[in-house]
């Protein structure tokens, strides 16, 4: 019975025939309001940001405005190198990276360098889709090859991630985890709000990132975990972070970006 007395449509129809009408319901209501955010909110290509046809990832003169991060790679970071018999980059031969290897799906200039300030300072989240496709296409095979169990995005202080209000590197994770069907978990927690790393020096980024993170409570054991973040520098975020899984008995830590830099 319903409140009141009355006989809702639960009890006229019963579970299994309710459970049918919701979802023939949410099939329709569904493209109904993904055609009306369409139109209020039209795809745009997330090197130019010009406005795409529906069905369109990207402006097709934008492709060839973007390089991707292709052979000869790091074979520890993935970073670009100049010369295809060199096995790592100058900064993976100087040190010991905490994760086992890294890939990254763009070089970090062009159109793409303005694509990522758009994405992290310009509220464009809906570029993760096309930077999830990219990756997922380019490295499908290699997680599936490292019997990944779960992506963990690099995490954002939460005052900072409540001014911009979202942490792009979560945005990425969630949307990269669709595509490659994983679960995504923030098993990190950022607990001090450091300065940019961009303007620091090697010591110096080490210094800055000492402490400042923290494991979620209850973390469940995983053993391959997938760290992704929006661009890579020299990987002292990256080492920070997967120096505390290591502690919780993590064993193996790789991990995917959207864009890096060359290694020479």
């Amino acid at each position: 019975m319903g409140k009141n007395g009355t006989i809702g449509f639960r009890e006229i129809f019963g579970k299994d025939e309710m459970k049918k009408y919701n979802c023939s319901l949410r099939r329709y209501i569904c493209p109904v309001l993904r055609e009306i955010l369409m139109f209020f909110y039209p795809p745009r290509c997330p090197v130019c940001d010009d406005i795409l046809l529906p069905g369109v990832m990207i402006c097709e003169s934008c492709r060839h405005e973007i390089e991707r991060a292709k052979e000869p790679v790091c074979k520890r970071c993935g970073k670009p190198l100049r010369d295809d018999r060199a096995e790592y980059c100058g900064d993976c031969e100087r040190k010991k990276h905490l994760y086992l290897q890294g890939k990254a799906v763009f070089v970090y200039k062009g159109g793409i360098r303005q694509s990522m300030y758009r994405f992290k300072y310009g509220n464009r989240r809906e570029y993760a889709l096309f930077y999830a496709r990219e990756a997922a296409e380019q490295y499908r095979g290699w997680v599936a090859r490292h019997r990944i169990e779960v992506i963990v995005p690099i995490p954002m202080y939460s005052r900072k991630a409540r001014l911009r209000g979202y942490n792009q590197a979560e945005v990425f994770a969630r949307a990269l985890g669709r595509e490659l069907d994983l679960p995504t978990k923030s098993l990190v927690k950022r607990v001090r709000n450091t300065v940019p790393q961009k303007t620091l020096s090697e010591s110096e980024r080490r210094h800055n990132l000492k402490n400042a993170f923290h494991l979620e409570p209850d973390i469940v054991k995983w053993n391959q975990i997938l760290l992704v973040d929006d661009i890579y520098t020299t990987g002292s975020t990256m080492d920070a972070v997967a120096e505390i899984l290591l502690s919780a008995g993590i064993k193996n830590i790789y991990y995917i970006c959207i864009s890096i830099g060359t290694g020479f």
